[in-house]
């Protein structure tokens, strides 16, 4: 069946002016939009279940809240937010948490998507509300009377998987940088490493495990730390690229070569991990945040099923590890 996507490439137009069109917007011009619906009309095209079910006078915005200090990270989850929720009529508003607070009310929006570790879990219950759904990327919340849902990462086992691909590599002496301690990803993340070094018979001094924040800087500060003990380990392995990326930094600064003398890997799949040729572990982001919308255009309809999607990833090996 056609789309949005295809309808706009038939037109020659973006997919917003196509929904714009749809929606009865009057900032289209009249040819185009008569172009719009002459190849909608030729093709079936209807609108959307979401868009037709919609109550009249409802808004027709979804809020997106998300931390302000890695905004390349978040390009193609709001490219897949954004391409779902065009599809079903809906705008989408951007903020961060310093100024959700005047978003997260359901006079002003039909929902909110949340992926910022900093907001409390507070915050998000006192949002999620019959007239206002959430779906958090960045959680689990175990109350079942909220009207809220989760799509998030599959870190666990994608973790196993590439720390049991390094033991067979031969690697035994293990470093860890791991982010913020209360998050989701972090505690997934350093499960699957310690777990699977822990089946192989290896032991993992904690002297090697260090905290960041997921920034660059706390991967370059975790790693000047290690390099004070004239003790490196073989591997490190990081929660997030950020910090891998500045733990290679430190170790290139003090004359180190990576990998032939420390192995780094990272966790995302930034472009800055693609050009740094970082092994990591890829998230499909542009699918991850198109689910999301999808998830909670489902619970505005009634129709969501409230279990977490879990995401999965994959193994990108380059060149950090030897």
């Amino acid at each position: 069946m056609i789309g949005l996507k295809e309808i706009a490439k038939l037109a020659d137009v973006s997919i917003s002016t196509v929904s714009n069109v749809l929606n009865g917007r009057k900032n289209v011009g009249r040819e185009t939009r008569e172009r719009v619906l002459k190849i909608c009309s030729e093709y079936g095209y209807t609108p959307s279940s979401a868009a037709k079910k919609q109550k009249p006078g409802a808004s027709r915005t979804i809020v997106f809240v998300f931390s302000d200090f890695d905004r390349d990270f978040y390009l193609k989850i709001i490219q897949g937010l954004s391409d779902c929720l065009t599809e079903n009529g809906y705008d989408l508003i951007i903020c961060t948490n310093k100024s959700s607070g005047n978003f997260l009310r359901a006079s002003f929006a039909s929902g909110a998507i949340i992926l910022d570790g900093s907001m409390t879990d507070e915050v998000v219950v006192s949002a999620a509300s019959s007239e206002m759904p959430v779906v958090m990327m960045d959680r689990i919340l175990d109350n079942e009377r909220l009207n809220a849902s989760s799509v998030v990462v599959d870190n666990y086992p994608v973790m196993c998987d590439m720390v049991q691909a390094l033991v067979d590599k031969g690697f035994r002496k293990f470093g860890f940088i791991g982010g913020l301690s209360f998050t989701l990803d972090n505690k997934e993340r350093f499960a699957g490493f310690a777990d699977t070094l822990a089946r192989n018979g290896i032991p993992f001094d904690q002297k090697y495990y260090f905290h960041g924040n997921y920034r660059e800087n706390s991967g370059y500060q975790a790693a000047k730390l290690m390099l004070l003990s004239n003790d490196l380990p073989e591997i490190v392995v990081c929660a997030n690229d950020n910090m891998a990326i500045g733990a290679i930094r430190a170790f290139e600064e003090n004359r180190l070569r990576v990998p032939e003398d420390v192995s780094v890997t990272g966790f995302d799949d930034s472009d800055t991990a693609a050009v740094a040729g970082l092994t990591t572990i890829s998230i499909p982001r542009y699918e991850t945040g198109y689910l999301a919308a999808k998830k909670l255009l489902e619970l505005i309809q009634g129709t969501a099923v409230k279990e977490p999607f879990k995401i999965s990833a994959s193994i990108k090996w380059r060149k950090t590890v030897r």
